[in-house]
């Protein structure tokens, strides 16, 4: 037998073919008595004749209902109704009904035998007729129910409830009838809202003692509904994908769901024997849970919030989604490696490029801040490549970085300011010890995930494992730009919290923001900087008024959020004796930023200078050892000695540098040397 007999389009067309076998039987049989079988206009009026024929109307011959055919190859209807459960009867009605959906000369047969040429559909009574099933039986008659398969699983429409039982139109779903010839399109009526959920193809079958092999061995075993709660968004679909490595339809829900869009959900699983994962859940899921709960489907919902009882009647089965360690290297290798997952299509014929080959950098350091989920990393890898592409380069860590940043979506710009970072440890002059505790802060953050995750060093008690840092010194001496260089070592958006957004005067409004600060930063790869942090993180006082104890119930709002906090947080103040010692105890790193000496303010001048066309002979020196500035200051007073040199087109001198100097001592107030008193 040659492979053309396997066609799933053939094997419904023999089908039918059969079909019309017992359709040309019922129509010799009405025939042979009916006095009106030459009437040209028959079915379109009746007369006194074809009145007094139906009064003695002729019971239509016994009929097997199709369970003795066998299957030609290639059958989908056959292993469909077995998965589904259905009867032979119920089989042989489907086929009725979609015959002339697949051969046309069935409709002037089902014109005839329904004595109405307009009516070209099979109906029930038809259908009953055709299967040789009683239609006075109750049994034959269920098959119709709206609770039968047919009709629940929406295999079947009945159409034209206000006709009598017998006269109406069975209609198959043009869905079902592509299925069964062989086209997977999916269904047009969630179209952007579904699509298949794959692993990548070199990653391991999870092993059975893992959470994620036991959850693919329990759904395999029988179908399930499972709530994966995480704890960061994507953890629960990561694990759903490595439970179902045969495959799974991934459905996002979008605004108010009606039954219909769901209905046809689940029939496209049942038709291509697939499970559902639903991610992420709507703000109110119970409608949807209780609509996708079937006893036949594996359902794995993912979200953020606690299981609600008032969701379903029959609880799913409730699992905390283990943590997904950050930098997942096996997950973006198998993206750069896998064709499909990673690599842009060529441009002429749509397929996916080759692997791009070895890569030049460490993957391991690039992707470790990142705590992105299978199919986001795989975004993730298409993104870096059409970034490679436009900068016609090869792929490196920064394309990576960038497009992980993208795939991790944030809200945080509700109550803090975005900084994309652009700078680098050259960028900073700051005595040793100071860098080597920044140095520190980056590898804790880094590596927090297996050194408190995988290694178990966590202390307990619902701590989180977040990475808490102090930056204390007077203002200019480089905080904030320490915070930003920790960011951009670890390839992540740097987010500066506006306090104007936080603080309120109104009771229990400020924690109610800072909630969501931390929330939100909980779930985004970024890091978090409360600069001027002493105006949330000052100290407790006694409590003499009300004012006090709100105050003091902010702090200790605050103390017990940072125990369960994720994220990497910095802090900054310019005197860390107004910092609570409460929040010290519960920082990682308290990083001094001294004010710079003769020697680093010699170095703060000539950084700040290095890009600055200059005149012969500028002492740098002079400026360096007369002027007790800070960084940030000396920053401020060579650009005033820039725009000096701008204005008269000419490079910077050193009476610019001294102007610029003086300026800053004026500006702080202070006695300006060679000046006097003023």
């Amino acid at each position: 037998m040659n492979g053309h007999h396997h066609d799933p389009a053939e094997a419904l067309l023999e089908r039918v073919t059969r079909l019309r076998e017992r359709v040309a039987l019922l129509v010799e049989h009405r025939a042979a008595d009916d006095p009106t079988a030459d009437d040209p206009l028959r079915g379109l009026y009746l007369s006194e004749e074809a009145v007094r024929h139906r009064l003695r109307a002729v019971p239509a011959p016994p009929g097997d209902d199709g369970a003795g055919d066998d299957e030609p190859p290639g059958d989908r209807l056959g292993p469909l109704a077995r998965r589904l459960g259905l009867r032979p009867l119920e089989v042989s009605v489907l086929l009725v009904a979609l015959a002339p959906d697949l051969d046309r000369s069935f409709e002037p047969l089902y014109g005839y035998l329904n004595d109405d040429v307009g009516r070209r559909h099979a109906t029930t009574g038809l259908a009953l007729d055709l299967c040789g099933a009683p239609v006075h039986r109750p049994e034959a008659r269920a098959v119709f129910h709206p609770s039968a398969p047919l009709r629940s699983l929406a295999l079947l429409d009945v159409d034209e409830p206000e006709r009598p039982f017998l006269s109406r139109s069975l209609r198959v779903p043009d869905r079902l009838l592509a299925h069964l010839l062989g086209d997977d399109t999916p269904d047009p009526s969630f179209a952007g809202r579904v699509r298949p959920l794959t692993v990548p193809s070199t990653a391991d079958t999870p092993g059975g003692d893992t959470f994620t092999g036991r959850l693919a061995a329990r759904l395999a075993a029988a179908p399930l509904t499972v709530y994966l709660r995480e704890h960061r968004e994507g953890e629960g679909l990561a694990h759903a994908a490595r439970a179902l490595p045969g495959g799974a339809l991934h459905y996002t829900p979008q605004g108010p769901h009606t039954g219909e869009p769901l209905t046809a959900l689940l029939r496209e699983a049942r038709l291509r024997d697939r499970a559902v994962v639903v991610s992420p859940l709507p703000d109110d899921p119970g409608a949807l849970v209780r609509a996708l709960s079937v006893p036949d489907v594996p359902v794995v919902f993912t979200g953020s919030r606690p299981y609600d009882p008032q969701w379903c009647d029959h609880d799913p089965l409730v699992l905390d989604a283990p943590r997904l360690g950050a930098g997942a290297v096996d997950t973006w290798a198998a993206a750069l490696d896998d064709g499909d997952g990673g690599a842009e299509p060529d441009a002429r014929t749509g397929t996916p490029a080759a692997p791009s080959g070895p890569l030049g950098f460490d993957l391991a350091a690039t992707v470790a801040p990142y705590h992105l989920s299978t199919d986001r990393v795989a975004r993730a890898v298409r993104a870096a490549r059409r970034l490679a592409a436009f900068d016609g380069t090869a792929l490196d860590p920064g394309h990576l970085r960038l497009a992980a940043r993208q795939q991790s979506t944030s809200g945080l710009e509700q109550h803090a300011r975005r900084i994309r970072p652009a700078v680098t440890w050259d960028d900073l002059v700051l005595p040793e010890a100071p860098l080597a505790q920044l140095r520190e802060l980056a590898r804790r953050a880094r590596h927090r995930d297996r050194v408190l995750g995988d290694w178990r060093l966590s202390a307990g008690g619902g701590r989180g494992r977040g990475v808490l840092g102090l930056f204390a010194g007077e203002s200019g001496t480089g905080k904030t730009l320490s915070a930003e260089v920790v960011a951009a070592e670890l390839g992540l958006d740097l987010y500066v919290v506006r306090l104007s957004s936080i603080v309120d005067k109104y009771v229990g409004e400020t924690e109610k923001n800072l909630e969501r600060v931390f929330s939100e930063a909980d779930r985004t790869d970024a890091v978090l900087l409360f600069d001027e942090a002493d105006a949330v993180f000052g100290k407790r006082s006694e409590v003499k008024d009300a004012h006090d104890r709100y105050a003091n119930m902010e702090s200790a709002y605050l103390l017990q959020r940072l125990e369960s906090f994720d994220g990497i947080a910095l802090l900054t103040t310019n005197l860390r004796a107004n910092i609570d010692e409460a929040f010290t105890r519960r920082l990682d790193l308290v990083v001094d930023f001294p004010f710079p000496d003769g020697a680093q303010r010699l170095a703060l001048w000539r950084h700040s200078l290095s890009r600055v066309p200059c005149a012969d002979g500028v002492d740098a020196h002079g400026v360096a050892r007369d002027f007790e500035l800070s960084g940030g200051s000396i920053r401020s007073a060579v650009v005033t000695a820039a725009y000096a040199a701008a204005d008269r087109d000419g490079p910077v001198s050193t009476a610019d540098l001294l102007e610029g100097a003086r300026r800053e001592y004026r500006k702080a107030g202070r006695l300006v040397p060679g000046e006097g008193a003023w």
